[in-house]
């Protein structure tokens, strides 16, 4: 991981200045002292923050969508399956960045004491994918059209430290932690028609302990604590806790979630400020001065990472995303990353989101606005390149969906676009309608600010293609 002393200056980091302005650790002009940059100690617990970034949410995530007593919309008990069972609409506030593509069927399971069945039934032809996530955001195994076909399909997901057998026909999948989250998709029109032919997939997918499988198993209810915060949101929650806190929980995560192979020569430098994977955090280690700073400053370089990220993100014609999710190594900061502003990505071979704010792209770009009409151009034979599906969602400046007279809060192929006459298919996007010969191509906006995301799932591979950047994805226009 690059970390430069430039990084932290007020001119490179921008409100990075106005958090930090207290304390000895900061300059009068934002910038961290040279007395603490010079020292080894702060550049490694620099470090540490980022590398435990994803365990520690992903705990605090597990903590909150399991924290009720029988599945209920976006949460279940551990070791149970929910199933969200209709798409948003413009009220639901429950996560940011909501999507009208598909459906999930989700769950967090632990697999350190036992294995944990998943049945998939037969999707016919139908797009879906199943992800699952270890404890540190890694994309372990993704069964699902694009990997392992639509028949009906069982695995057993096995932890890191399990072996023993399976019956006939079960397939392993080896989870490289305790913890594991199941993340999956069925794409799904949003008709009454196919709202009920996915909720019945929904239904016949099981997640049973293996010493259950094959037998009548009703799981137990789940064990609500009323002293996890249900309100606030789960990063906020993770950037409030202190150095000492943060670090002691990611210790005692580790025993149950061991750090991959390649992380050595990291651990090595970890263990000079108390951290050992297996044991507790020793917190004598670490300087006291780092106690309530390193968590601002910490997370800030994070954040940072979205505009120094040297390639990771990429920015063309005012869209903004990147092809390095689901799988990470050794790039600490960009999994850190990808978990503070997309928890649950998708490795790029199944999804990739390019997301714009502003249009047009370049020096005199500027933020989207429903005061205006905008339009997204795409010649003849460029459609989005993709063999799951694509679309385009509108959100709001929260990232919410948007109220509307037609209740679309996307637009994709699916709404029977219409090209123009030499070929080419245009997306409307302004407030009012552009009329009734143009509706069918309209997403529409909000009166004031606003954000376009697209989804590419299953997105191909050669020219033209997203992955390899020859397929690029044309600018939203002001033309109003």
């Amino acid at each position: 991981m690059k970390i430069s002393r430039r990084a932290f200056t007020a001119s490179s980091c921008g409100g990075l200045a106005a958090a930090l302005m207290a304390g000895p650790v900061v300059a009068q002009d934002g910038s961290i002292s040279d007395e603490l940059l010079g020292r080894t100690d702060f550049w490694t617990a620099l470090e540490a923050y980022a590398y435990a970034y994803p365990l520690v949410t992903m705990e605090y995530t597990r903590r909150v969508i399991t924290n009720v007593a029988e599945p209920h919309g976006t949460k279940a008990p551990m070791g149970q399956i929910g199933r969200l069972r209709e798409y948003p609409n413009a009220s639901f506030r429950d996560v940011t960045a909501p999507n009208a593509d598909t459906l999930y069927t989700y769950a967090f399971f632990e697999v350190g004491e036992e294995p944990y069945v998943l049945s998939l039934p037969d999707m016919g032809d139908r797009y879906a994918l199943f992800p699952m996530l270890d404890g540190w955001t890694n994309v372990f195994e993704v069964p699902g059209k694009r990997t392992t076909g639509t028949g009906a399909q069982t695995y057993a997901i096995t932890g890191p430290g399990w072996s023993g057998g399976l019956p006939e026909g079960v397939i392993e999948y080896k989870s490289p932690t305790s913890m594991v989250w199941l993340l999956g998709r069925i794409y799904c029109t949003g008709t009454p028609e196919d709202y009920a032919a996915v909720h019945k997939l929904q239904d016949e997918v099981k997640l049973v302990p293996l010493s259950a499988y094959d037998k009548d198993y009703t799981p137990p209810p789940g064990k609500v604590d009323p002293e996890i915060d249900m309100k606030t949101a789960v990063r906020e929650q993770v950037n409030a806790l202190d150095a000492v806190s943060y670090f002691t929980l990611f210790c005692e995560l580790m025993k149950n979630n061991p750090p991959a192979a390649a992380d050595a020569p990291i651990l090595e430098k970890l263990a000079t400020i108390g951290i050992v994977p297996g044991q507790d955090f020793d917190a004598s280690k670490l300087d006291i001065i780092l106690h309530r700073r390193l968590p601002q400053i910490a997370f800030a370089r994070i954040m940072l990472h979205f505009k120094d990220s040297g390639g990771d993100i990429k920015d063309i014609n005012g869209w903004a995303y990147t092809t390095k999710t689901g799988l990470y190594g050794t790039d600490y900061l960009q999994r850190a990353l990808i978990t503070a502003i997309g928890l649950g990505a998708n490795r790029p071979q199944d999804a990739v989101y390019p997301t714009s704010t502003k249009s047009g792209g370049g020096l005199l770009s500027r933020d989207y606005n429903g005061s205006e009409k905008y339009v997204i151009n795409f010649p003849e034979g460029h459609l989005p390149p993709a063999n799951g599906f694509w679309s385009i969602t509108m959100y709001d400046a929260g990232y919410f969906f948007v109220e509307n007279p037609i209740n679309r809060y996307s637009i994709s192929p699916r709404q029977d676009l219409k090209s123009n006459p030499d070929g080419s298919t245009t997306i409307y996007i302004q407030h009012e309608s552009p009329g009734a010969a143009k509706e069918s191509n309209w997403l529409p906006a909000p009166k004031d600010k606003f954000i376009l995301m697209m989804r590419l799932y299953w997105p191909k591979e050669g020219n033209p293609s997203i992955l390899d950047g020859s397929w690029v994805l044309p600018a939203a226009k002001k033309i109003s």
